[in-house]
């Protein structure tokens, strides 16, 4: 049974997005030498940013959207065997549009 995760306030889950295997040239590189790719999509948010005055702001990125965020951002989780990432909405530098 697959489990089902919801982030917290300002955070969201995010499944990685795989870089090209092989360089433009065709050159194909070893898993070893791969970087972490820092593109994802958006798998689930949370209900939102809590403010100083109590009050929730919306989080800016939804589920399915396509984002770009830091190398080093945000905490590993396995979740059924598969490696998602859980972010803070302030870790996400841009939403790729089409």
């Amino acid at each position: 049974m697959a489990k089902s995760i919801r982030p917290l306030n300002d955070r969201i889950l995010v499944q990685r997005i795989e870089a090209e295997q092989k360089t433009a040239g065709g050159i194909l590189i070893p898993d070893n030498a791969k970087e972490k790719p820092a593109e994802g999509k958006v798998l689930a948010v949370g209900s939102g940013k809590i403010l100083e005055d109590g009050s929730r702001r919306a989080l800016e990125v939804k589920v399915g959207d396509r984002i770009l965020f830091g190398k080093w951002s945000g905490t590993e989780v396995k979740i059924d065997g598969v490696e998602q990432l859980l972010l803070k909405e302030e870790e996400v530098l841009a939403i790729m549009e089409n």
